[in-house]
């Protein structure tokens, strides 16, 4: 119980300082950044590391050194990570070049900002290290755990729109998505690189021909669906044809019987 208290409170308050870091100084830092450096591409990247480096020192006081990478879920997998997006993610891919047209505003810059970058790091922060800390190494089971992250996680998007049904669809869209991610990842054996090749390649087909908000129309919530289900579909059959139980279970939906 002490471990469990511990882990929490230190990933509650880091994760805290990061999101308030985040809300209040991230387009500050990275304009300013930019303006010192010269190059839009690594002012953002560098605001992301700055913002979370109050994660990392989380990572730092719970676990030692050569386990953080291992307890983030990027020790291995990576390309089983993309393959697998990439495949579940063919629907949206195919089905958006034939019922859509291409985004022409799209650039390579905003490919490495807006996809790769958010993929990347909104999957290490708020998977890998506050939901991930949080369920992998307390007693508290998957459905609180992932309430408390996906909750952020869909705050972070209401930006999007100040329609408030429009809004509405956004928190309920991206909190669900959050769910499916958490899953996902566990389901996986802990391997952060699945959510966040699938958060990469959505967002990418997403991007390519759509550039709607993450609410998105009748074409692309079709096709989004299409992509979710075969992601779950296929993971299902990947351990039932491997002869593996779920890693999410009614022994650790609330509280787990060890951590």
């Amino acid at each position: 119980m002490k471990q469990t208290l511990r882990t929490l409170l230190i990933t509650l308050i880091t994760f805290g300082l990061y999101y308030i870091l985040s809300k209040l100084y991230f387009y500050k830092l990275d304009d300013f950044l930019t303006k010192m450096i010269g190059i839009s591409l690594i002012g953002f990247l560098l605001t992301y590391i700055i913002v979370g480096l109050p994660l990392i020192l989380g990572l730092f006081l719970i676990h030692k050194p050569k386990e953080i990478i291992n307890s983030v879920g990027l020790k291995s997998g990576f390309f089983k990570g993309i393959i697998f997006s990439f495949i579940v993610t063919l629907p949206m891919l195919i089905g958006y070049s034939i019922c859509l047209k291409f985004n022409k505003d799209i650039s390579i810059n905003s490919i490495i900002v807006g996809v790769i970058s958010a993929a990347f790091f909104e999957e290490l922060y708020f998977r890998g290290i506050f939901f991930g800390q949080i369920f992998r190494f307390t007693k508290i089971g998957f459905i609180p755990s992932i309430m408390i992250c996906a909750l952020f996680f869909a705050s972070g998007h209401l930006w999007q729109s100040n329609d408030i049904s429009i809004l509405t669809g956004i928190f309920i869209t991206t909190f669900f998505g959050a769910g499916l991610f958490a899953w996902l990842y566990i389901e996986w054996d802990n391997n952060l690189w699945i959510p966040m090749g699938l958060h990469l390649f959505m967002n990418l087909h997403w991007d390519l021909f759509s550039g709607a908000n993450a609410l998105g129309g009748k074409y692309e919530n079709v096709f989004r669906i299409i992509t979710i289900t075969l992601a779950i579909v296929s993971t299902l059959r990947y351990k039932k044809h491997k002869g593996l139980k779920l890693n999410i279970n009614k022994s650790n939906l609330i509280i787990k019987n060890c951590a």
